[in-house]
């Protein structure tokens, strides 16, 4: 008997830890679209939403929702205190490719590069884009993988819920 009260005491302790522990994004390495190797942390700012899309050249949905999101982020900036990094999963010999195109599209978020997977691989997730947004404190509070219209406006929801704007 006491054999099972403290299995489930022990249970239950590891379960209220886990539950209850937020989602960081990892110290790590990534470049800028100029080569430079930069550390994700130094771009996610204490006191700022921030939101994260990772993203590829060669993924049609991850590009419509950068447009649609651009279209939006100058009033959500104002609006929530908030920063945008999208980041490409795009491998070494794609980089090329990135600058182009986001000149050509006209986003203006800060564009970083994870050509060694290291961010995708802390982060374990699967599919693109993928989506996370970050409270003031950096802590993962949402996040989605896919693209249909209208998930921008789910989105700011959730930023305008951060940003005690309800």
């Amino acid at each position: 008997m006491k054999l099972i009260k403290f299995s489930f005491l022990a249970l239950a302790l590891l379960f209220s830890t886990t539950a209850f522990s937020q989602k960081v994004i990892p110290s790590t390495d990534v470049k800028t679209l100029d080569g430079q190797t930069v550390n994700l942390k130094d771009y996610i700012k204490t006191g700022k939403i921030t939101v994260i899309s990772l993203w590829a050249t060669w993924c049609k949905p991850c590009q419509k929702e950068l447009d649609a999101i651009a279209d939006l982020y100058p009033d959500w900036q104002e609006a929530y205190d908030m920063e945008l990094l999208a980041i490409t999963i795009d491998t070494q010999r794609a980089l090329g490719k990135v600058k182009p195109l986001v000149e050509t599209k006209g986003w203006e978020y800060t564009i970083l590069s994870d050509p060694n997977n290291q961010l995708r691989n802390a982060l374990n997730f699967q599919s693109i884009p993928h989506t996370f947004l970050l409270n003031q404190s950096g802590e993962i509070v949402y996040e989605h993988s896919g693209y249909l219209p209208g998930d921008e406006y789910e989105l700011e929801d959730k930023i305008k819920a951060l940003a005690g704007k309800n």
